[in-house]
C-alpha cells in the first residue's frame, strides 16, 4: 500500500526549451515534485527561433508519430482559445512539387484538403490546404514557463555535465535537452540541421505557406500576430549559429517571390540555431544510470509540433508501477 503522506518523487528534467517545459509541465500537474536544469533559458534556445507552425519537418520515422501529432494539435487548439498563450489557428499551404509527398499527417486535420491550382505558386504539382495552431514563440515561451512556475516547477541555470551529477537529487532523470542530449546518453546519431530566419514587419498577412521543395532552397511564410517569420535553409552538420547576410537576402528574395506583399518590408529581427536532427524521436527508458533515465530528444524541426504528445508519452512512460 502506498503511504499518502510520502513525500513526492522529484524529478529532473535536463533542458528548457518547449518539449523540456512540457515535459515539466505534465510531469507536475500529476504530483510530482519537478526540477528544469538547463544552460540556457526557454526563449534563448533553438525553440524560441522556430517559425513554429504545426508540421511534422524533419521530425524522422516513428510508430507514435501519428498519436503525438493528434494529441499536440488538440492542446495547441485547446490553448488556441486564450489570447495570452501566444497561439493562434490558421489557414495555410502546404506546396508539393514532387509525386509521393507524405500526406500522414492530414490524417489529425480536419479541413484538410486539396489544394486548387489557383492556390499553388507556379511549378507546384499539389498542395493541401489546412487550419493548423501557429505558435508565438516569444509569447508562448514564457507563458509556458509561468503555467510550469504555478505547477511548482522549480528553474536552475547550470550546465550539466554527466548525469551522475543528478544521482543525489532525483529519482527520475528526463533528459530533453536537444543536440546536447547525444552527448548526455553517449548516442552519436544526433546531428545539427542548421535553420535561419528573418522576420519582417506583418503588412496584413493572415495565412502561413510552406515549400521545402522550392527550386531555390526551402522556403516557408509564417503569419503571426505581431511579424511574419521567413524561412529558410536546413544545413546539416552545421554548428554555426550567426545569421548568414547572403543567405537572409536569399531568404527575402524567394518568400517575396512566393508572398509578394513580402517584398520591401523592414527587417524587425533575425536569427540562426541548430535543430536536433536524428532519424528518429527517441522516447523511451535507458537504462545502466544510478537513477532511472527517460529519453525525450531528437525531434528535428518539429520540436514545438510535438510537444504536447511526446510530453503527454513520458508521462505515461514515468508513471510508478502500482503494487
Amino acid at each position: 500500500m502506498t503511504d499518502a503522506r510520502a513525500a513526492p518523487r522529484r524529478v529532473t528534467v535536463v533542458g528548457a526549451g518547449v518539449i523540456g517545459l512540457s515535459v515539466a509541465h505534465e510531469l507536475a500537474g500529476v504530483g510530482n515534485a519537478v526540477t528544469v536544469v538547463a544552460d540556457r533559458s526557454a526563449v534563448q534556445s533553438v525553440s524560441a527561433v522556430a517559425a513554429a507552425v504545426w508540421f511534422p519537418y524533419r521530425a524522422g520515422a516513428s510508430p507514435a508519430m501519428a498519436t503525438w501529432l493528434a494529441r499536440s494539435l488538440a492542446r495547441f487548439a485547446e490553448l488556441a482559445t486564450d489570447q495570452a498563450t501566444g497561439v493562434d489557428l490558421r489557414a495555410g499551404t502546404v506546396v508539393e512539387r514532387f509525386p509521393g509527398a507524405d500526406r500522414s499527417w492530414t490524417a489529425a486535420v480536419p479541413d484538410a484538403r486539396e489544394a486548387t491550382p489557383a492556390e499553388l505558386p507556379a511549378g507546384a504539382l499539389s498542395g493541401v490546404r489546412a487550419t493548423v495552431p501557429v505558435i508565438t514563440g516569444t509569447r508562448y515561451l514564457p507563458w509556458l514557463q509561468e503555467r510550469c512556475v504555478t505547477l511548482g516547477v522549480r528553474f536552475v541555470q547550470r550546465t550539466v555535465r554527466s548525469l551522475d551529477e543528478l544521482g543525489g537529487t532525483a529519482d527520475l532523470v528526463v533528459v530533453a535537452a536537444g543536440l546536447r542530449s547525444g552527448e548526455l546518453l553517449d548516442d552519436d546519431t544526433m546531428v545539427p540541421i542548421r535553420g535561419q530566419v528573418v522576420r519582417v514587419a506583418n503588412p496584413g498577412i493572415t495565412e502561413w505557406i510552406t515549400d521545402e521543395d522550392h527550386p531555390e532552397g526551402l522556403a516557408y511564410v509564417v503569419s503571426r500576430r505581431d511579424d511574419v517569420v521567413c524561412g529558410g535553409v536546413a544545413e546539416v552538420g552545421s554548428w554555426d549559429v550567426a545569421p548568414d547576410p547572403a543567405v537572409e537576402a536569399a531568404i527575402l528574395a524567394r518568400t517575396a517571390a512566393l508572398v509578394p506583399a513580402l517584398a520591401g518590408q523592414p527587417v524587425l529581427s533575425r536569427d540562426a540555431g541548430l535543430r536536433p536532427g536524428r532519424n528518429t524521436v527517441r522516447l523511451e527508458r535507458v537504462p545502466g544510470h544510478a537513477v532511472p533515465v527517460i529519453a525525450c530528444y531528437g525531434h528535428g524541426g518539429a520540436g514545438v509540433t510535438l510537444s504536447w504528445g511526446c510530453a503527454e508519452a513520458v508521462a505515461d512512460l514515468a508513471r510508478p508501477a502500482e503494487g
